[in-house]
C-alpha cells in the first residue's frame, strides 16, 4: 500500500529547462481582484481609524483647491483685459492703486498666493499622516502574517509550494503599502476630476467625450502590461526565493567558514548572475514592450488635447469664450487630461496591486488542520499511565515511502526511555508524533487512555519539553536564549539560572563579559558566538527551563565528545526522576542508562529491552554496539 497524499501538489515544474511561462491573468481575474480592496482598506481603517480618517478628509478639501487656483486665476485674466480696454486706464501702478482700479484683482491675488500656500500644506501634512498610516499598516500586517505563520502546521513549512506562497505574502505585508497611497491619491483626483468636469460641461460637454476616447487606449494597455508583470513576478517566485538564500549563503557569518575554505565565491556569484540574468532578460523585454506601446498610446492622449485646444481658440476668436475662459477651458482639459490619464492608469494599476493582494489573503485563508477539539480534555498531571502507541503508521507529505508503519509501543509515566537506530529508522518522526507536529495517517497515540487528539493542543505541547538535534541558535542574550523554552517566564532570572544549571550551561554563560546578559552569535553587534558544544547545552537548557512533565531530547549532543554526552545524560537521568523522559542517540554508552531501550527499524520496533537484555539477544543492538566499542578501542 502506497503512503496517503497529504492535500494537493502544486504545478510540477519541468526538471530542464527552468520553469513553464508564466500565465497572463485574463480580464475578468484582474477584475475580479478588485474585491480583495475592501478588505484590505478594511485592515487599514483597523490598524488606525483616526490617521486614515485624517488622510481622507485633507485629501478631500486638497482635491477641491486646483479647480479654485484655476477659476481664480481666469477671474485675474479677465480682470486684466478688462483693465486693458478701457480708454482712460491708468499709466501708473501708483495712479491705478489709488484710483481703486487694482483693488479686486488684489484681492484675487492674495487668494490665489494662499491657496499656493495651502497646496504646499496640505501635501505636506498629508505625506507625513500617510508615511505614519503606512508604518502602522506595516507593522500591523508583519504581526498578523506571524501570528497566522505560528497557528500554521508543521506539514505546511516543510513544502516548498507553501514557502513559495509564504514568501510572496510577506512580500506583501509592506509591498503593498504602495496600493493605499494609490487608493487614497485615486480618491482624491475623483474629486478634483469631478471638479474639472463640472467647468467643462458648462462650455463644452463633447470634450469630456473626446477626451475620454483619446485615454481608453492607455488604459487598456496599462490594464494588459501590469497584469503581465504580476504574472511574471507569480512564476518567477521559487527563483526568486533561491537568489535570496544564494546571495544570503554567498555574504552572511553562518556560512562564512565554508565559502572561504572550499572556495564557493566564484560558484555562488556564478549561480547568483544566472539567476538574475534570467529575471534581468524577462523584465527587460516586458518593460521595452510596455515602453514602446506607451509611446503610441501617449500620442494618441496628445492628438486629442491638441484637437480640443484647437476648437477652444477658434472659439475664443469667434467671440464665444472670453480670455480668461480660454485660459480656463485650455487649462482645465490640460489637467482633465492628466488626472483622467492618471485615474485609468491609476484603475489599472489598482488592479494589478489587488492580484498582489491575492497573495497575501489566500496566506491568511490558509487553516491548520492540526487543532484541538471543540470540547477539549485537561491533559492530565501528573501522568497516570503515560503514551501507548497503537499501530501507528505515517508518512511525510509526497513521501514515496512510510516513514513509520505499524508502530506499537508503550512509553510508561515516570519512565527514561532511549531511542537508538541508523539514520532514517523514524526516530525524530516519533519525536514529532509525540508532540503532535503531525497526526498519524493510520492507528492512534493514546495519552492516559485517551486519543492524544482529544486534548487541549497548547496545553499538551506546553506540558513537553523538547529540544531537537537541529535546534535553533537564536541571536538572543544567553539569558533569553534559554527562556525561550518557556517564555512566559522570561523575567524568573531564578528559574533561567537553574535550567542552566541542570545542564550545564551555567559554566558556559559564566564565561561571558556581560553573563546572561551577553548577546550570543555574531548577527548583531558585541555578539559572542560559541562552540556547537556550548550551544548544544544551551539549547539543552531550554528543556529544563520548560518544567514539563514529559522530556524529549533528540540527539542535542552531537557536537559533545563522550564524556561531555554521557555527563549530560547522566544528569538528564536524574534530573527526569518522577518525569517520564525519552532520549535519543548515536553513542550507545549513553543510552545505556535508560530504564528501557527501544530498538528502531524500518520504522517500527525491532526490539526492547535494558542494555542488558538486548546484549543478550545478540540482534541488531548487539552488532551496533560492538561496532561503536570496536571504534574507541
Amino acid at each position: 500500500m502506497s503512503p496517503p497524499n497529504h492535500g494537493t501538489a502544486g504545478p510540477a515544474r519541468a526538471s530542464q529547462g527552468g520553469p513553464p511561462p508564466p500565465r497572463a491573468r485574463t480580464l475578468k481575474e484582474r477584475v475580479g481582484a478588485l474585491r480583495n480592496l475592501r478588505p484590505f482598506l478594511a485592515m487599514v481603517w483597523r490598524t488606525s481609524p483616526g490617521l486614515t480618517a485624517a488622510s481622507l478628509l485633507l485629501r478631500l478639501v486638497r482635491a477641491l483647491l486646483p479647480i479654485a487656483m484655476l477659476y481664480v486665476g481666469k477671474l485675474i485674466i479677465d480682470d486684466v483685459v478688462l483693465l486693458l480696454a478701457e480708454p482712460d486706464r491708468p499709466t501708473s501702478f501708483l495712479t491705478a492703486w489709488h484710483g481703486g482700479k487694482l483693488d479686486w484683482i488684489a484681492w484675487l491675488l492674495a487668494a490665489e498666493f494662499l491657496l499656493a500656500v495651502a497646496t504646499d500644506l496640505l501635501g505636506r501634512v498629508v505625506a507625513l499622516v500617510d508615511s505614519l498610516l503606512s508604518e502602522r499598516v506595516t507593522n500591523a500586517s508583519s504581526v498578523r502574517l506571524m501570528e497566522h505563520s505560528a497557528s500554521l502546521d508543521l506539514e505546511d513549512f516543510e513544502d516548498a509550494d507553501f514557502q513559495d506562497q509564504l514568501e510572496r505574502a510577506r512580500r506583501q505585508t509592506s509591498g503593498r503599502i504602495t496600493l493605499m497611497n494609490l487608493l487614497f491619491n485615486q480618491a482624491q483626483d475623483i474629486v478634483t476630476v469631478v471638479s474639472f468636469a463640472a467647468g467643462l460641461l458648462v462650455f463644452a460637454p463633447w470634450l469630456i467625450v473626446l477626451l475620454i476616447l483619446a485615454l481608453v487606449p492607455a488604459f487598456l494597455g496599462e490594464s494588459h502590461f501590469n497584469a503581465r508583470g504580476y504574472s511574471l513576478d507569480f512564476g518567477r517566485t521559487p527563483e526568486r526565493r533561491e537568489l535570496d538564500y544564494v546571495r544570503q549563503t554567498a555574504a552572511s557569518v553562518e556560512t562564512a567558514k565554508e565559502v572561504k575554505i572550499f572556495g564557493l565565491h566564484g560558484f555562488l556569484i556564478e549561480r547568483y548572475l544566472r539567476l538574475s540574468a534570467a529575471f534581468y532578460a524577462a523584465n527587460r523585454a516586458l518593460a521595452l514592450r510596455r515602453a514602446q506601446w506607451g509611446a503610441v498610446f501617449t500620442a494618441i492622449g496628445t492628438a486629442g488635447y491638441y484637437l480640443a485646444y484647437a476648437y477652444i481658440v477658434w472659439e475664443t476668436l469667434a467671440g464665444v469664450f472670453s480670455v480668461g475662459d480660454l485660459t480656463f477651458l485650455a487649462g482645465s482639459f490640460l489637467r482633465l487630461r492628466g488626472l483622467l490619464e492618471g485615474l485609468l492608469s491609476g484603475f489599472s494599476l489598482m488592479a494589478g496591486q489587488a492580484l498582489y493582494l491575492d497573495d497575501l489573503f489566500t496566506f491568511f485563508e490558509t487553516r491548520p488542520e492540526i487543532l484541538s477539539p471543540e470540547n477539549p480534555l485537561p491533559v492530565p498531571h501528573p501522568l497516570r499511565e503515560g503514551f501507548v502507541f497503537e499501530d501507528v503508521g505515517f508518512a511525510y507529505p509526497g513521501a514515496i515511502s512510510w516513514a513509520v508503519r505499524h508502530l506499537s509501543f508503550t512509553l510508561k509515566a515516570g519512565e527514561v526511555v532511549a531511542l537508538v537506530g541508523e539514520n532514517g529508522a523514524g526516530k525524530t518522526t516519533l519525536v514529532k508524533l509525540l508532540t503532535r507536529l503531525y497526526d498519524p495517517d493510520e492507528g492512534r497515540i493514546l495519552l492516559d487512555g485517551k486519543d492524544l487528539r482529544d486534548y487541549d493542543l497548547v496545553a499538551l505541547r506546553g506540558s513537553m519539553g523538547v529540544i531537537f538535534q537541529d535546534f535553533v541558535r537564536y541571536n538572543l542574550t544567553a539569558g533569553d536564549n534559554i527562556a525561550v523554552g518557556r517564555i512566559e517566564a522570561r523575567e524568573d532570572q531564578a528559574r533561567i539560572a537553574r535550567a542552566a544549571g541542570r545542564s550545564q550551561a551555567d559554566e558556559v554563560i559564566a564565561r561571558l563579559p556581560q553573563g546572561y546578559g551577553q548577546m550570543i552569535g555574531k548577527r548583531f553587534k558585541n555578539g559572542v558566538e560559541l562552540s556547537g558544544g556550548e550551544w548544544q547545552k544551551v539549547a539543552i537548557a531550554r528543556a529544563y527551563m520548560r518544567e514539563a512533565e514529559v522530556l524529549v531530547l533528540d540527539e542535542p549532543t552531537a557536537a559533545l565528545d563522550a564524556r561531555s554526552e554521557f555527563e549530560v545524560f547522566r544528569r538528564f537521568k536524574e534530573l527526569s526522576e518522577g518525569k517520564t523522559a525519552v532520549l535519543i542517540s548515536h553513542r550507545f554508552s549513553s543510552v545505556r542508562m535508560a530504564d528501557r531501550i527501544l530498538v528502531l527499524a524500518d520504522g517500527k520496533v525491532e526490539a526492547e529491552g535494558t542494555h542488558e537484555e538486548l546484549m543478550a539477544q545478540g540482534g541488531r543492538y548487539a552488532e551496533l554496539f560492538e561496532l561503536q566499542a570496536a571504534g574507541y578501542r
